[in-house]
């Protein structure tokens, strides 16, 4: 007598789940800011129930990757031109100083987790996968502050990296918006010397460079699908 197999049934998405899902997809640009998220849809496509989603909106809303509107719904957060400025504005003034402490701390095993990083950041690229490629160049950033151990500090620079993916997914001008793969080998390179005061000049320098890669005028975003952008 044959024995079948019993596949045991796929575990349900938690909201936990996904708040990573919308969130890589929003970091990546594949659910692009403006991008309503309807309830209804993201539970199909999840297969969880309402609860679950608004769970997980109300998360994101934290975050500041979405936005909730009384009787309009969810959608992909949109910075305005004054918070992009803003944004980048908070970055130049916290990033260098944390760089600065970073190339204090930071342990060999650090530098090699960085180098890891930029290493992944190249096979994204080289993929011509740019949304992956932001959103590693974003973690890039959030290490560096971990590194410097500034609890706190880590925590804003984690905000203002999400508001900044959204940023330069509305008013990028350019690829060099993302992060030039020769500023961070010099990041790297400035810590793994222990030179505070070149990792601080580095990271400035670098800043306003992405800065000046955006073009800020209003301009609409390209609508896009969500089941296309959350589903393989």
């Amino acid at each position: 007598m044959n024995k079948q197999t019993v596949q045991s049934p796929k575990p349900a998405a938690t909201a936990e789940m996904v708040v990573q899902a919308l969130s890589v997809a929003i970091h990546e640009h594949r659910l692009a800011p403006g991008t309503r998220l309807g309830e209804d849809e993201i539970g199909e496509v999840f297969g969880v129930s309402r609860t679950v989603i608004r769970a997980a909106l109300q998360s994101l809303a934290h975050l500041q990757l979405v936005e909730i509107q009384r009787h309009r719904g969810a959608s992909v957060a949109q910075p305005s031109l004054r918070e992009a400025r803003e944004v980048f504005e908070a970055r130049a003034l916290l990033e260098p100083r944390t760089a600065r402490s970073a190339a204090r701390l930071a342990r060999p095993d650090d530098i090699a987790r960085l180098k890891r990083h930029i290493a992944d950041e190249h096979a994204a690229l080289a993929e011509a996968d740019l949304g992956r490629a932001l959103r590693l160049s974003g973690l890039f950033h959030i290490e560096i502050a971990r590194i410097a151990d500034q609890a706190t500090i880590t925590g804003f620079i984690e905000t203002l990296i999400a508001r900044s993916s959204l940023i330069i997914a509305l008013y990028r001008r350019r690829e060099s918006a993302l992060c030039e793969s020769t500023a961070h080998h010099a990041l790297v390179d400035a810590m793994a010397t222990a030179n505070a005061a070149r990792a601080e000049d580095l990271m400035r320098n670098h800043l306003e460079d992405l800065h000046s890669a955006l073009d800020l005028r209003e301009r609409a975003a390209p609508a896009r699908s969500l089941r296309q952008a959350l589903l393989p």
